[in-house]
């Protein structure tokens, strides 16, 4: 190990959206957490590694924070809390081409609380869909939120500032060997990184009130007897009514052929071998609601 090798664990917390997922996507330079335009896409804290030869940086990629509605926003917001206390440093995201509102002025007052012994870096997100002056008037309202250890603006899309923002990220951390592996990009086991594949797929296109609705369990998950270049996946789309498996199963099942067909795509890209993948819908009334079926569900 290096004289000065840093290691340690980063979180990037915001509203819903203010582009969490794609950031960790990009300082990790893979896909290891699920992105769509919907809000509240992410729903476990997935855990991305930057290797670099004087740090390892694990990015803990959190669910945004909100006002809950349902027993499962209240246990997105309570991982979220959780993991701040876990962390050497948090990244405070906030898109540069919307204004501050409620919502972030609620995390806020919320970070504040362990700005004390945690640093917080304000992160300008989406500075490609931003013009400079939208920039400059983002940076002076983030200022007024409260006290940071840095801000800085950063674009994943076009890769402004990324590098910057590693190296912000990186001075936070202490001095320690690396946690994990080189080469390990993720700690979250195969079979989550695929249900939330298929999570992806079923969210591209459907109506705004599904995103929420949707969980993904992965039944099955080998390879095929006497084949050692075919995997077998049998998974499970759990809606809340019968109404939303319709929106999913589309016209004589043509929707979800397509969820399949793009699901397949990214899970043969992760797992490196053909996949035959098995979908099915099913209604799990209300689940959203339910301590019994969250726990069946994974939450």
């Amino acid at each position: 190990m290096p004289d000065g090798h840093r290691s340690g664990f980063a979180c990037f917390v915001g509203r819903p959206n203010a582009g969490k997922s794609t950031l960790t996507n990009a300082l990790v330079g893979t896909k290891v957490a699920i992105t769509s335009s919907k809000p509240q896409t992410t729903r476990h804290a997935i855990r991305g590694i930057v290797h670099r030869p004087d740090a390892q940086l694990v990015i803990v990629d959190t669910p945004g924070l909100h006002r809950p509605r349902t027993l499962l926003g209240q246990r997105l917001n309570d991982l979220v809390m959780s993991t701040w206390s876990e962390v050497d440093v948090i990244g405070f995201c906030v898109p540069a081409d919307q204004r501050t509102g409620p919502g972030d002025r609620f995390i806020a007052q919320q970070l504040a609380k362990v700005s004390r012994r945690t640093p917080v870096i304000a992160v300008i997100t989406k500075t490609d869909l931003a013009t400079p002056a939208q920039i400059a008037e983002q940076l002076v309202a983030v200022q007024g939120l409260m006290e940071f250890a840095d801000i800085i603006p950063v674009s994943a899309v076009d890769g402004f500032q990324v590098g910057q923002l590693s190296d912000l990220l990186v001075a936070q951390l202490p001095d320690g060997p690396p946690l994990y592996p080189e080469g390990e990009l993720t700690d979250e086991p195969e079979v989550t990184l695929v249900a939330e594949l298929v999570r992806e797929a079923a969210l591209e296109g459907v109506r705004d009130e599904l995103p929420h609705s949707i969980a993904v369990v992965v039944e099955e998950m080998e390879f095929r007897e006497g084949r050692d270049d075919l995997i077998d996946v049998r998974a499970e789309l759990y809606v809340e009514r019968p109404s939303q498996k319709g929106i999913i199963l589309g016209h004589k099942g043509e929707r979800l052929k397509s969820v399949g067909t793009a699901a397949r795509t990214q899970i043969e890209a992760l797992l490196g071998t053909k996949v035959y993948l098995d979908l099915h819908v099913k209604v799990a009334k209300d689940w959203q609601r339910d301590p019994k079926q969250l726990r069946r569900l994974g939450f």
